[in-house]
């Protein structure tokens, strides 16, 4: 039985003039995600990570760790939704100054707006059009795995908490409520089996415990 892990991107550059790059922290929870699938003597087969800079940073680190960086492909399909798009569109756009908890507090209704609206939305890309890209590129990787063989992906919170409301039926209350508790560098676990994908862990971060609790955070 093979198992695909989710892997958040490390802290962003929240409040910085590029947002999209990782912060110290974001660096070094990094390291320590590496540190801890090196421990599980985890080996994978297949590794993906969407194109977004803090997404492709996290990749690199981690799979430095483990002597596996050649093997990951970039995709697209595990990109972020388009937050400011988003704000701008179902909101009042991003606040200033844009902290990790305003941006939050704007997002939160600014996202029920988004799904609620459905296909009918000027943002670029629509609640559904999301869950079907996300999924598909889930697919495909599940698609790739030979028996007994796993994945890691490196993606962000929208994306794993999405994909794990929508493992369980409720693809919604995954975004909207799943998604907020992701952590930066937390990992979710799928297993893959005969009769399909099953949710075996969500958001895990007992590596973030003890002398690693300063590196919580969830941007």
């Amino acid at each position: 039985m093979g198992a695909i892990y989710l892997i958040s991107h490390g802290q962003a550059s929240v409040g910085a003039r590029v947002y999209d790059r990782l912060s110290v922290n974001g660096v070094e929870q990094g390291a320590i995600v590496g540190a801890e699938l090196l421990r599980r003597k985890i080996g994978f087969a297949v590794s993906r990570t969407g194109s977004l800079v803090r997404q492709v940073k996290t990749a690199e680190t981690v799979l430095d760790w483990l002597g596996a960086a050649a093997i990951t492909k970039e995709d697209v399909r595990w990109n972020e939704y388009h937050h400011a798009d988003i704000l701008r569109v179902h909101g009042s756009g991003l606040p200033e100054p844009a902290t990790s908890r305003r941006i939050q507090e704007a997002l939160d209704p600014a996202l029920a707006k988004w799904v609620a609206a459905g296909t009918d939305t000027p943002c670029a890309e629509s609640w559904p059009a999301f869950v079907a890209r996300i999924v598909e590129a889930l697919d495909e990787v599940v698609a790739t795995l030979a028996k007994g063989e796993n994945a890691v992906v490196f993606t962000s919170g929208g994306v794993i908490g999405t994909l794990a409301g929508h493992l369980l039926g409720m693809p919604e209350v995954g975004l909207l409520r799943m998604s907020r508790a992701t952590l930066n560098c937390g990992i979710t676990k799928l297993v893959a089996g005969r009769s399909g994908l099953t949710l075996l862990s969500f958001n895990e971060h007992a590596h973030f415990e003890g002398r690693a609790a300063r590196l919580l955070t969830y941007s």
